[in-house]
């Protein structure tokens, strides 16, 4: 079947409007540590790549596909993308593409990756008609690379700076290579990284248009919580514009990317009117907060000794009751105790949390978000139907080992606690 590779959304500006994409949330693992990204795997919050609310397998992947493409007439393009790398999950990926290709011979084919380990799979991917490639190039200096990347894992070994981001530019090279000779189109995406890799952008231009590159994406950076990024200021729209100005002398670039998460669904620029997260929402009745006065998300579970619990009534957030934990921190068993004390709330709320409490209170069923900000705010977002506002969400599952300069807080420390 004859597929018109025009059709693809973020490819082609003009197709954004007309036709919708999917990817499919199959590859969780990634070989590459960005100091920029922080992958999660049950997030409905956040709307930015590497994010997902739930990893599936191939088998569920073609089932969520078979739902989706139920539902929108215009699904013209399905990719994986995500969460982590699609060829540090590569039978998790290619399975995924056979049996899309083989289900959905209709639909165009693509993958984004690093390219670390992507040439491997090149002949495969040419033979099951993926059209559309994305190569992720940050930096085409090893010694850029080198401040981009905390390592790079490969054959085994695993590498770190300028040899670590060497290695990935001499796997990236050979890879857009050889796309090129089996006639895949390639876009490349560049996160541009204030005083990291934005004055290096038009050089990285220069090198894929080079290689044959049909497109670039730069992509400007969001600071993530918890990455060593986070402190960097996201590029200004006059700075990107200067930039993509610059750099179209060389290359093509795309401008309306829309940053999209790992389980994207739809129209780029659209909100997901089918995603799993708003299939799975349900109202939001009782919510706990770890917090000192009421007024602010300020304390961290492991140090909280009550917990306020908040209700929703004529259309006004209502302070229910505290209940104390104080028992359960001295318990072995504090999180499940806690999980019990809180087991007829939807929500916890706390400033900080390490990933052994959020696994526990998880698997008891209980969500847990790390945010910080006013406690009505929040809550009179959550009450009503909306998402935690980005602005004051924190990174979940990461604790820095302390709630403030003089006290040192080892809730976090371990399973056994």
């Amino acid at each position: 079947m004859a597929l018109d590779n025009n059709n693809h959304p973020c490819f082609n500006a003009e197709a954004r409007h007309s036709y919708g994409r999917i990817h499919l949330a199959v590859a969780p693992r990634c070989n590459v540590q960005c100091n920029f990204c922080d992958r999660k795997f049950d997030c409905a919050n956040e709307s930015r790549p590497g994010v997902t609310t739930s990893v599936l397998t191939p088998e569920q992947a073609l089932a969520h596909l078979d739902d989706i493409n139920k539902k929108l007439d215009n699904l013209a393009v399905v990719g994986i993308a995500g969460p982590g790398d699609p060829f540090a999950n590569p039978d998790e990926t290619m399975e995924t593409l056979e049996r899309v290709h083989a289900g959905y011979p209709d639909k165009l084919l693509c993958v984004s990756t690093n390219g670390l380990s992507l040439a491997d799979y090149i002949p495969r991917l040419a033979r099951l008609n993926v059209s559309h490639v994305t190569v992720t190039v940050n930096a085409v200096r090893s010694e850029t690379g080198a401040d981009i990347y905390e390592w790079v894992h490969y054959g085994g070994k695993t590498y770190f700076g300028t040899e670590g981001a060497q290695l990935l530019l001499e796997r990236q090279t050979e890879a857009i290579k050889l796309l090129k000779q089996y006639g895949l189109t390639v876009k490349i995406n560049t996160v541009v990284i204030p005083r990291v890799n934005e004055y290096h952008i038009p050089e990285v231009a220069r090198y894929v248009s080079a290689l044959g590159a049909d497109i670039q994406n730069c992509i400007p950076l969001i600071p993530v919580a918890g990455t060593p990024f986070a402190g960097l200021q996201e590029p200004s729209a006059t700075n990107m514009q200067s930039l993509r100005a610059e750099t179209s002398l060389y290359v093509k670039q795309m401008e309306h990317c829309g940053r999209c998460r790992a389980d994207a669904v739809g129209l780029i620029g659209r909100s997901n009117p089918f995603s799993r997260k708003e299939e799975e929402k349900k109202p939001i009745r009782l919510v706990a907060v770890a917090t000192s006065d009421g007024v602010s998300v300020d304390r961290h579970l492991g140090m909280a000794y009550n917990l306020w619990i908040y209700s929703w009534e004529d259309g006004k957030v209502k302070s229910v009751e505290r209940r104390s934990i104080i028992a359960c921190q001295r318990s072995s068993d504090r999180w499940n105790e806690i999980a019990a004390v809180i087991s007829d709330c939807d929500l916890l709320l706390v400033n900080k949390v390490g990933q052994p409490p959020l696994q526990a209170l998880k698997n008891k069923g209980i969500r847990t978000e790390a945010v910080s900000g006013s406690v009505p705010e929040i809550l009179t977002a959550l009450f009503t139907g909306e998402d935690i506002p980005a602005q004051n969400l924190r990174l979940a599952g990461h604790c820095d080992g302390s709630v403030n300069q003089s006290t040192t807080c080892h809730s976090c420390a371990s399973e056994a606690e």
